[in-house]
């Protein structure tokens, strides 16, 4: 009783000391000694011990709270109960990566740093031309906002300077998170999106350096994004409308993807693990019982369709997919497995029904000339005679697919994954080296195989009418040709090499890096390419945060040593941010 009483003194006069302080500290430039006192504050709780025991002495950094208090809003519809991440003995997984006795030689570090190389001027670019912004514009080499202007190139980065070694750079960039106002934003704000990029980045970088400041903004950013679950069934829309929910006004979508609602539970759960608190872990287990009653009861059972309704909690869509608006959703079912420790079996049987009813309806083989035995995520609609029907278009966004089933394939003891996960990923490896640009479209047609099984020898007379000319064999049409800097074909080759060992792997990804850093070199950085098809092609105004937050950091891994953020001991949210699995 006394320490409840504590809890809400502290709590109701938190703002009042905060206030205080920070005004001390602007006043006297006590900064270092002012930091530690203000954070104790405006946490409500001591830090845990630091994940990071060779973490470097913190710089000294001025935090400044959030000008509005998340936590302390009302809930026009709290939790009735509260759900508590499960307890108990953690299972023992099997060991993920093949750790083999391979040297670092003379070639892999070099070709590790011209990665890493690649990184700096990226992000040197950056910090002069756009410090501060979302993203930098690399023609016209400016800073431009694209979600909600709170830095997200800093956040999304921040975890890969730490993995490269950049300790001035992070340590700069943690002064700046200390300052970041998220009330100070006008705009709604993209839940989907901030969770992955911002808070999923902060959660990283401070599992990585066990640095206070950055739990304290993640903190304060997950009290903020928790405010999107406040409606009349705890499920949260597309966008945080804080008006909206500062008047109990908010309801969840009656048309939103499944990523968007299936691809917040890692970062909402790892917040609860590191803080205590179990209300974050509450609100996405909320929307996984959403998913697990549903899973059956769908057109296609085992799967989700691409759109739900989640204010009436009905699945009534026809069109399923591995690729955008599906994608993170089907890849946090096996990395919720492993970070919960196994303790949740749902999710272990929800892996295993998902990725074997796509396996059956929307992985197909594709006829390529040398009759390759490879594997692509296509889309399955489901027609009026409730026959499933497969369009064999490829996405570069569903090229994560072989990386989820090999990862799936090791926690889950189950061969067979991690083979279609080889397949999936040489599908996409295929792609890349069809292209004289050695890079993959956006989305393209192929022609499928009857048998994902049988041989299937290449056939000209097979293409449809119509069949685009000037394309590589075994392709259709290109109905999107732009390369933007995306990471999923590596992040599975990353995976591959990890699981095996092969150094097949290692030189996919650097046939495919070499593709990607010609075509995509700008004056000053690197940019979205606008044909694939042809070398040389204009670029685009763009080069996106996961530029430095994923594809060039699962390369650096690729090439680094298998301890280097290990797969036994550490899982990817889908932005690439690698979070502490427990007991590791």
């Amino acid at each position: 009783m006394l320490n409840q009483f504590k809890g809400r003194l502290r709590r109701r006069y938190s703002p009042i000391i905060v206030f205080f302080l920070v005004s001390l500290c602007l006043w006297g430039n006590l900064r270092f000694s002012c930091t530690t006192a203000i954070v104790e504050s405006a946490a409500h709780r001591e830090p845990p011990p630091s994940a990071a025991a060779t973490a470097p002495p913190p710089p000294e950094i001025r935090y400044v709270p959030s000008s509005y208090d998340w936590s302390l809003a009302k809930l026009w519809y709290p939790v009735q109960t509260m759900m508590s991440p499960p307890r108990g003995s953690l299972k023992r997984f099997p060991q993920v990566q093949s750790y083999g006795t391979l040297n670092a030689d003379d070639l892999t570090i070099a070709r590790q740093n011209q990665i890493r190389n690649a990184f700096i001027r990226s992000w040197n670019a950056y910090k002069a031309k756009a410090w501060g912004k979302d993203e930098l514009a690399p023609l016209t080499e400016t800073g431009k906002k694209t979600l909600n202007g709170w830095g997200a190139q800093i956040i999304d980065a921040l975890d890969t300077l730490w993995i490269m070694d950049m300790k001035d750079d992070f340590n700069m960039a943690v002064r700046h998170i200390a300052m970041i106002d998220w009330a100070a934003t006008k705009d709604h704000i993209n839940v989907f999106e901030v969770t992955i990029r911002y808070l999923g980045g902060l959660i990283s970088a401070y599992d990585l350096s066990g640095e206070q400041t950055l739990l304290y903004k993640a903190i304060e950013l997950g009290d903020t994004l928790y405010a999107a679950f406040d409606t009349p069934n705890r499920l949260p829309p597309h966008w945080l409308d804080t008006y909206k929910a500062k008047n109990g006004q908010q309801e969840a979508d009656t048309h939103m993807s499944g990523a968007a609602g299936g691809s917040l539970a890692l970062e909402f759960t790892r917040l609860s693990q590191i803080t205590g608190n179990a209300k974050y872990y509450d609100a996405t287990e909320r929307l996984k019982q959403f998913f697990h009653k549903n899973q059956n009861e769908t057109q296609i059972p085992g799967l989700w369709p691409h759109t739900m309704n989640y204010q009436k909690e009905q699945m009534d869509k026809t069109m399923y997919t591995l690729g955008a608006g599906s994608d993170s959703m089907y890849e946090y079912l096996p990395k919720m497995h492993a970070l919960l420790g196994g303790l949740d079996l749902e999710y272990e049987k929800m892996t295993v029904k998902a990725l074997e009813a796509a396996r059956d309806n929307l992985l197909f083989r594709p006829m390529s000339p040398n009759d390759e035995n490879l594997l692509l995520v296509g889309k399955a609609a489901v027609n009026k005679n409730k026959v499933v029907e497969l369009a064999p278009e490829m996405e570069h966004l569903a090229c994560f697919a072989g990386g989820m089933y090999a990862l799936a394939g090791k926690l889950l003891d189950r061969g067979h994954f991690v083979d279609l996960g080889s397949r999936l990923t040489r599908g996409c490896i295929w792609a890349y080296d069809s292209f004289e640009t050695n890079l993959m479209p956006e989305i393209a047609e192929v022609v499928a195989c009857e048998s994902r099984h049988n041989p299937c020898p290449y056939d000209p007379n097979a293409l449809p009418s119509g069949t685009a000319k000037n394309l590589p064999a075994g392709f259709v049409r290109v109905r999107d040709t732009s390369y933007r800097l995306r990471p999923e074909a590596v992040e599975s080759v990353f995976y591959m090499w990890r699981i095996t060992g092969d150094r097949k792997w290692r030189e996919a990804a650097w046939r495919m890096w070499e593709g990607i850093s010609r075509e995509t070199e700008t004056e000053i950085a690197y940019a979205t390419v606008d044909d694939v098809r042809y070398r040389g092609s204009p670029h685009l105004d763009s080069m996106e945060t996961f530029w430095m937050g994923e594809t060039l950091k699962y390369l650096y891994l690729t090439f680094s040593q298998h301890h280097v953020i290990s797969l036994d001991d550490w899982v990817f949210n889908t932005e690439a941010h690698p979070f502490k699995r427990p007991g590791r």
